[in-house]
């Protein structure tokens, strides 16, 4: 996709939908969070223990997504603009799962190829999410509901088009908060967090495409969980 076209200056993610103030704020706790998690060496947490990670992650994201709606009020969008999209037959969810799907396959290729150029493999971080037991299963799988939806509000529907409205560019604004994405997840590591910054970005160019957070929500929310479950019988 042309970087021209992406820049096209009547693309409403040239327009900002908060204060700049705010999309500091938003950017000091999701780093701030990346920070402690690196040093914990697992999700970002106030307590001890896995459950305790995943809970203290909901809560935050939740409290971001709120504050982003918040934010957004005041420039006269509602959240559901900020998702895009609807869902108004069954038939309409089954497309974007579909898509969800494609994507999921199509994205894991370029991930495993740049994965292997890079001599990725699980670190420690990433071994402390996978849940054990069936309290953590169930928490895990709100935790990876929430990141599914917050997360995508977060990085592709507010922070792609802040940054979009920032840098006058929808193509910078794409790649930033893909950076931003990767750089959020600090306690997986370096190399993983360069994999999922490439990740973020190809998750902003599906909303691009589809104008819609639905299929990236479902996509995410479905990566997560499977990673996580799969992940705890063979990767701990």
């Amino acid at each position: 996709m042309a970087t021209a076209t992406l820049a096209q200056p009547d693309q409403p993610g040239l327009r900002a939908i908060a204060p700049a103030w705010h999309t500091a704020v938003i950017l000091l706790v999701v780093f701030g969070l990346s920070l402690l998690g690196a040093r914990q060496h697992g999700l970002p947490s106030i307590g001890h223990g896995r459950a305790a990670a995943y809970l203290s992650v909901i809560a935050v994201e939740w409290v971001l997504t709120a504050f982003i709606w918040i934010g957004i009020r005041g420039r006269g969008m509602r959240l559901g603009e900020l998702i895009g999209g609807s869902w108004p037959s069954v038939r309409a969810v089954l497309r974007d799962l579909g898509i969800a799907v494609l994507f999921l396959i199509a994205s894991h290729l370029v991930l495993a190829l740049l994965g292997y150029l890079l001599k990725v493999t699980p670190s420690p971080g990433v071994r402390s999410l996978f849940p054990d037991g069936p309290t953590e299963v169930v928490l895990y799988l709100m935790l990876s509901l929430t990141a599914g939806i917050c997360e995508e509000i977060i990085f592709r529907g507010y922070l792609q088009r802040q940054f979009a409205a920032l840098t006058k560019s929808t193509a910078a604004g794409l790649m930033l908060q893909g950076v931003a994405f990767g750089l959020a997840h600090g306690y997986q590591g370096t190399k993983y967090m360069c994999v999922i910054a490439v990740y973020g970005c190809l998750f902003g160019l599906l909303v691009y495409w589809r104008r819609s957070l639905r299929p990236g929500m479902t996509a995410h929310f479905v990566q997560d969980a499977i990673g996580g479950l799969v992940g705890r019988h063979f990767l701990k």
